[in-house]
């Protein structure tokens, strides 16, 4: 059983277009430890598994990660 929360249709098809678009995103969110991030990244794919959803992106020093989508509490346009 998984304590992700979907995110709203609106929200996520937002994050599709940053991908299909190549934006540059500035992200806010809370890491798997609930540590609060920061980060400028560019948006590489949206990715299921197990009934959760994750933003692929890469980052500082092209490192990439996946950012579950529930955990993301802000985002705009870098």
């Amino acid at each position: 059983m998984t304590d992700y929360t979907p995110v709203d249709c609106g929200l996520r098809s937002e994050y599709e277009l940053a991908v299909m678009h190549r934006q540059i995103l500035r992200l806010i969110w809370r890491d798997f430890d609930g540590e609060l991030r920061t980060e400028t990244v560019q948006p590489e794919e949206l990715r299921s598994r197990h009934h959760e959803e994750f933003l692929l992106v890469s980052g500082e020093g092209h490192k990439e990660r996946e950012i579950r989508l529930d955990h993301i509490l802000h985002f705009e346009q870098a």
